[in-house]
């Protein structure tokens, strides 16, 4: 299987399907001297841990990440990194009669296609469990970006068409949906408690924010910033939209609106707007980077669909097992940590863009 890597000198290699004996990541070509332990890595994964609440699915597991190499007393060694999670509580025999139908909105079909075969077990690397190496790998570049005073927030900005109309930083994590506005929340638990009632479920839409990043990083041909947080946002099972700024929005606007004027601030050129969320030309502008990115509804869901058998008969399905009425509130962290992959990754490649700052370090 091609596609299991992501990124050019920061490189992330995932591995594990969600009912096998374990999952994780490979990370190469990180930096030595990053202060790093599971202690701080667990705190990332404990943010997309299932059972957080009723309305996550209850399969109990502890994500508890091992480093396998890559550390040594507390910092990173410039050597690959392996971090390991052990799967804990499969119930793999929810999965059975699934091997000869194919589930709505799942890859069963198109992998059965592509390969001829699948692992129909929570969908094999398909499963939202992948998303623990990613995360787990996410945690090493995000607390490298605290290095150089880049941070980034990530949270719910929209569930169930229900949308955060205030932002109260501290709210995002004392509520289950992750969401900035306390009575936005009580909304959506109240309408997600009707939907769980009928047996189906719901998406959202997450925000991204990230400050403090340096002007020009990103390239301006194909490996644009907004193209790469693209392709990482898009390569996450659930999602279905990305843009960034006013994203699609512009369609609708005016270039004497959607232009960002430059101003004189303190001494420093800078933009008086930010409709383009950040990036100019594929390069970031110093701008806050500001991006939505749009979470489809869980596909398994306990209510009567229609599909077909692998031979093509028809069926009717109510799908088994223990899944997440929404997925939105634990995919926030994961786009954070691929935020943390990309952004990373282009600081990296930055440092060979100008010849007069090769040679400045160099020359010390």
């Amino acid at each position: 299987m091609a596609g299991s890597t992501f990124g050019t000198l920061f490189r992330v290699t995932t591995w594990g399907e969600s009912h096998g004996k374990g999952i994780g990541a490979v990370v190469d070509g990180v930096p030595a001297g990053i202060p790093i332990n599971e202690e701080v890595i667990q705190r990332y994964l404990n943010r997309r841990r299932p059972g957080q609440n009723a309305f996550t699915t209850q399969r109990k597991e502890k994500d508890q990440v091992e480093i396998l190499s890559g550390v040594f007393e507390g910092k990173t060694t410039g050597t690959p990194i392996a971090l390991e999670v052990r799967n804990e509580d499969q119930h793999s025999h929810d999965y059975k009669e699934i091997a000869g139908y194919y589930r709505p909105g799942h890859a069963d079909f198109t992998f059965d296609e592509k390969y001829g075969f699948r692992d129909y077990r929570g969908g094999g690397r398909s499963s939202g469990r992948e998303t623990i190496g990613r995360v787990a790998a996410g945690a090493i570049a995000c607390e490298f970006l605290k290095m150089l005073g880049i941070s980034i927030l990530t949270y719910s900005r929209e569930i169930g068409g229900i949308r955060a109309e205030t932002f109260e930083k501290d709210q995002i994590e004392r509520n289950a949906f992750r969401l900035p506005d306390e009575l936005a929340a009580e909304k959506v638990e109240a309408y997600l408690k009707e939907k769980m009632a009928e047996c189906d479920s719901v998406g959202g839409i997450i925000e991204c924010i990230v400050s403090g990043l340096p002007k020009g990083l990103g390239e301006p041909v194909f490996d644009k910033l907004d193209a790469n947080l693209a392709k990482a946002m898009m390569s996450i099972g659930a999602v279905k939209g990305f843009e960034m700024g006013d994203g699609f929005a512009v369609a609708r606007s005016c270039g004497s609106v959607n232009n960002d004027a430059f101003i004189n601030k303190d001494g420093q050129i800078a933009k008086d707007t930010n409709h383009a969320g950040g990036v100019l030309g594929g390069m970031s502008d110093g701008s806050d980077l500001v991006m939505r990115i749009a979470v489809k509804p869980t596909p398994s869901i306990a209510k009567t669909q229609h599909t077909v058998m692998q031979d093509g008969t028809p069926l009717d399905v109510v799908i088994k097992g223990r899944h997440d009425p929404i997925i939105v509130p634990r995919a926030v962290v994961v786009v954070e940590a691929m935020a943390a992959l990309v952004l990373t990754d282009a600081l990296l490649i930055n440092m060979s863009s100008r010849a007069d700052r090769i040679c400045e370090y160099y020359k010390k």
